[in-house]
């Protein structure tokens, strides 16, 4: 079985303390919530939801000005 497509990343500051691949965009985007709510509150914690296939990144918590 291969990851998923979608990759969610949580860091805090620069480094990346959890990752998770899903197949669905959509499962992800359901999974970022639940991430932010459990460890948003690490130190500098950042959450990034990443299109592997095209390596454009769909969306970040918090959101960047």
């Amino acid at each position: 079985m291969t990851a998923g497509r979608y990759h969610l990343t949580l860091f805090s500051g620069d480094r990346p303390m959890m990752h998770g691949w899903w197949r669905r965009e959509a499962t992800a985007r359901d999974m970022l919530p639940v991430w932010v709510g459990k460890w948003g509150t690490l130190s500098d914690a950042r959450v990034t939801l990443v299109d592997e296939e095209t390596g454009e990144t769909l969306t970040t918590w918090p959101d960047e000005a």
